[in-house]
């Protein structure tokens, strides 16, 4: 399905945006480890960036650890910053954040989080998008005791919900020892219409609850992170086929279920489908025009198993911190760890997905759903 079909919501749009110079910016940030603020430092899990020396480039903290999956900032940080946040959605479950609800949303990501609820059970704790989608409401709850039903709508339709799910559902299809799926393994494009059913139930509940800007963020090429391709021995500067034509055949179901929402929904709703995998695997193939030297090892931690980047002791030079393994240049590799991009490969991310033409961000920008007005 091509969003081209779509053009009268493109005609729609361009009557329909105002531009105000000081337009205020509010998400509510839905996700894995890829956007996750911190959620994860409040629960037991395995999955945990709260220690040197992730967040070493993060300026609001001083480069301590955030909770973020990288060395600075997240996509959705960025995005945010472009479009004039004031200050980061802070994690759902850190304390005193309901205040914060109001003005700058949320962030309920959640690292080894997929569409599926048993997705990263082996890393224990983890919150799923059927809770993520259940702490929204109560943070819901909270905005109509301050502002009522009215208000609250008022805000929830100008607000962003930004959803990014599916690479820790692909990754769990492929390992070999999850119990679920060791005997009978069901077909790949099973797996990924149930991953799509499921999404969409969430998506539809969002909408319930007054969410009407949605950014539905496609799955990247994870054929090509460094875990993947050492788990699935790829030599050279190959990535994974096997795993990349899977994630392709699930992104072309995703931007169709975008284009089949929007017209469902009509234009009191916007569906936005970010495709990641086309910027990232543009970096990729291209690294050296973007700045970088490396795309294929993690600037932290080993190139292959058990691929931790940690602080192995105390640095009184932060920059040179002593690591399982830190690349002296942070801002000349892709990937930061085995499964998370770097700060730079983040922000030259959002900034193609912000601004971006319909075949990155489709049938509209993030800069123009954010002044989207219905």
């Amino acid at each position: 399905m091509k969003f081209s079909k779509y053009s009268y919501i493109m005609m729609f749009v361009v009557f329909s945006i105002n531009f105000f110079p000081g337009l205020c910016f509010t998400t509510f940030v839905f996700g894995d480890s890829l956007v996750d603020a911190g959620n994860n430092d409040y629960i037991f899990t395995l999955s945990k960036a709260d220690s040197p020396p992730y967040g070493i480039d993060f300026k609001p903290s001083g480069g301590r650890p955030t909770g973020r999956f990288t060395n600075g900032r997240t996509i959705s940080d960025i995005i945010g910053e472009y479009l004039g946040a004031e200050s980061f959605p802070p994690p759902f479950l850190a304390p005193n954040t309901e205040a914060d609800t109001i003005y700058t949303g949320i962030n309920y990501a959640s690292g080894a989080a997929g569409i599926l609820d048993e997705t990263g059970f082996l890393f224990l704790g983890r919150i799923p998008l059927r809770e993520q989608v259940k702490h929204f409401e109560e943070s819901r709850d909270y905005i109509v005791k301050v502002k009522g039903e009215n208000e609250t709508m008022k805000l929830l339709k100008e607000a962003i919900f930004s959803l990014t799910f599916g690479s820790n559902d692909i990754i769990n299809y492929f390992q070999p020892s999850i119990p679920f799926f060791q005997s009978n393994k069901v077909a790949p494009s099973d797996y990924l219409d149930h991953m799509i059913s499921n999404l969409t139930i969430h998506l539809k509940e969002l909408h319930d609850l007054g969410a009407r800007k949605f950014v539905v963020v496609g799955v990247g090429p994870l054929g090509c992170i460094p875990f993947v391709r050492a788990v699935q021995f790829v030599r050279g500067e190959k990535c994974s086929e096997e795993v990349n034509e899977v994630i392709e055949a699930y992104n072309v179901r995703l931007s169709g279920l975008v284009g089949e929402l929007n017209q469902e929904f009509g234009p009191k709703t916007m569906f936005v489908y970010a495709n990641s995998y086309a910027v990232f695997m543009k970096i990729i193939v291209n690294y050296q025009q973007y700045g970088f030297v490396n795309a294929k090892q993690p600037c932290c931690g080993a190139y292959f198993p058990p691929f931790i980047c940690y602080n192995k002791g105390q640095s009184q030079d932060q920059n040179r911190s002593s690591s399982s393994f830190l690349c002296d240049d942070r801002s000349k590799y892709v990937f930061w760890d085995a499964y998370h991009p770097t700060e730079a490969a983040n922000i030259i991310i959002a900034k193609e997905l912000l601004d971006g033409d319909e075949t990155i961000s489709a049938p509209i920008n993030i800069r123009q759903l954010h002044a989207y007005r219905f």
